[in-house]
């Protein structure tokens, strides 16, 4: 027997017609390029996000094409999250971070029959146009002159009659936006999500024991909107009605801290990297600016160190939230939201648990596979750690060689190697290709991360394996000072000497100016590896 409820599709058009309805008063902010502010409403975004509809089907885009877009956090590109789906078409978010090579491989792979390209990403373009098949070339500018070769965004949406535009009535399993994998093990894979996909995560997103979104926020993404969809906040922002903040291209600390306190941005997210820059600037000029509306900042991508998150706790009042996921996720998977047994421990004790990935949002499933089966969740076993859910991609878009990453019974192998506790609580020990194993026992290469980040002169540390005759692998620790702080490997090792093992401890400590990053703020260790190439532990 079927429950007697209505057939509703869960699509991108019902989240534009109800923000058309009832959030037409809301306010879109933008960093232009010149670090001026532009403003509009809800209103103004849903009538120009039509235009973009009817645009792209004056061009002969049909449904299941797909547009890429090479564009920083802007209104424009939020125009384009919803109006390219909403036309039927499939949005595809390129990283104008990656070298021409992957972009021009990303991009004949997923088939963009258009390219939307920020006025200051043209040079991007530029590089890898000759080499791909998209058919038409938009800028989107608001007053810059128009390359040749390329159309104007602007001239499209004024030629656009928004009443040649029909809410759809579409499948909610239709695809909605295409997102590619960082490569860092072959080549970049994509996710394709659906509306439905899409529509659900954005719900989860919102939910209270998540991030807890609302009308009443001001968001602002740090995470691009051309990494997995900015974590999927646009989409979740526009359907709760809360103001957005798009801070363009400018991530420095000044800027970020300046529409923190202007807009009275109450939520962000990002990457590591950028909160620490932030902290250094916040630790430099503090009690200088009122941050108090800020509620919450959701950080991932990589582990954040204790150290990080007690410093904005105690030095600045500001509360990390720490977060897990992954492309093939949509990418939100956990979040370090404490349980009440948690919250009655020691702040000390919180602070383990606020560091670790966290249990699971709703509607994902986990579970670990060590070598001899499923581990138990005791916070000790490791294990492999595979998620399922109705936004976790079920296999990679025209791609039959990851196959290798999902279960005969339809689970995602993620690569990270974990513990589950009693809470179903996440902690990730490392990637399985970045576990150290010294004398047949592991060694987690994030752990030792965190701690060394912790020191109050080290600024970056990424640890890597080095070949050792007796031990096989020993930990080898690069280090990047703060401006103007110095440290001895002895001072590095008495630190680490506190928390771990003496196996665990580093057999060198590397100091280097910068440790290369992948295009999404991750430590690339595979270049750091090559950078060490025939580096030997002596010590015995």
């Amino acid at each position: 027997m079927k429950g007697l409820v209505q057939d509703f599709q869960l699509t991108l058009p019902y989240m534009l017609r109800r923000a058309e309805q009832l959030y037409g008063y809301r306010e879109i902010v933008t960093r232009r390029p010149d670090k001026s502010f532009h403003r509009y409403t809800y209103a103004d975004f849903v009538v120009r996000a039509k235009k973009l509809a009817v645009a792209l089907k004056k061009l002969g885009i049909k449904d299941g094409d797909r547009v890429g877009t090479l564009g920083w956090n802007t209104y424009q590109h939020l125009e384009a999250y919803f109006g390219v789906p909403t036309s039927g078409a499939v949005l595809h978010t390129l990283n104008p971070r990656l070298h021409e090579d992957d972009l021009s491989y990303i991009t004949d792979h997923a088939g963009d029959r258009v390219m939307l390209v920020d006025e200051t990403l043209v040079p991007v373009w530029q590089k890898f146009r000759d080499r791909v098949n998209v058919e038409h070339a938009i800028i989107v500018t608001e007053n810059g002159d128009v390359p040749e070769g390329m159309l104007s965004y602007e001239e499209l949406l004024a030629d656009a009659d928004e009443s040649e535009f029909e809410y759809p009535e579409f499948d909610e399993d239709q695809a909605a936006a295409l997102c590619y994998t960082s490569g860092t093990t072959g080549r970049p894979k994509g996710a394709l999500y659906s509306h439905r996909s899409t529509v659900l995560h954005s719900m989860m997103v919102s939910l209270g024991n998540t991030f807890a979104l609302s009308e009443a926020d001001c968001v602002l993404p740090i995470v691009p909107m051309f990494h997995v969809n900015a974590w999927g906040m646009p989409y979740a922002s526009v359907l709760v009605g809360a103001k957005l903040m798009m801070p363009g291209p400018h991530l420095d600390p000044a800027s970020v801290i300046e529409d923190f306190e202007q807009e009275k941005v109450t939520f962000t997210a990002g990457v590591p990297t950028v909160f620490l820059a932030v902290l250094q600037a916040l630790d430099k000029e503090q009690g200088k600016h009122d941050l108090s509306a800020l509620r919450a900042m959701a950080i991932g991508g990589s582990a954040v160190p204790k150290g990080v998150i007690k410093a904005f706790d105690e030095r600045h009042g500001l509360k990390v939230v720490h977060a897990w996921g992954m492309t093939e996720m949509s990418p939100i998977g956990s979040v370090a939201n404490l349980p009440t047994p948690v919250r009655e421990q020691s702040e000390d004790e919180q602070l383990d648990y606020r560091a670790k990935q966290g249990y699971p949002v709703p509607l994902v499933e986990i579970r670990a596979r060590g070598d001899e089966g499923f581990v138990p969740w005791d916070g000790e076993s490791m294990g492999e750690l595979e998620v399922r859910g109705p936004w976790v991609a079920s296999s990679y878009y025209e791609a039959p060689e990851g196959a290798d990453k999902f279960t005969d019974d339809g689970w995602f192998k993620t690569g990270d190697i974990v513990t589950i506790d009693e809470y179903g609580f996440i902690k990730i020990m490392d990637r399985s290709k970045d576990l150290i194993k010294s004398g047949g026992e592991w060694i987690s290469s994030v752990d030792l991360e965190n701690a060394l980040m912790a020191h109050p002169a080290v600024s970056q540390a990424a640890v890597i394996a080095i070949p050792h005759e007796k031990w096989d692998e020993r930990p080898l620790a690069a280090i990047v000072l703060k401006e103007g702080e110095s440290v001895t490997e002895d001072e590095l090792r008495d630190h680490l000497a506190k928390d771990f093992a003496k196996f665990w401890l580093p057999d060198a400590y590397e100091f280097v100016e910068s440790i290369p990053m992948t295009a999404t703020g991750k430590f690339q260790k595979l270049k750091l590896r090559e950078q060490f190439e025939g580096y030997t532990s002596a010590k015995g």
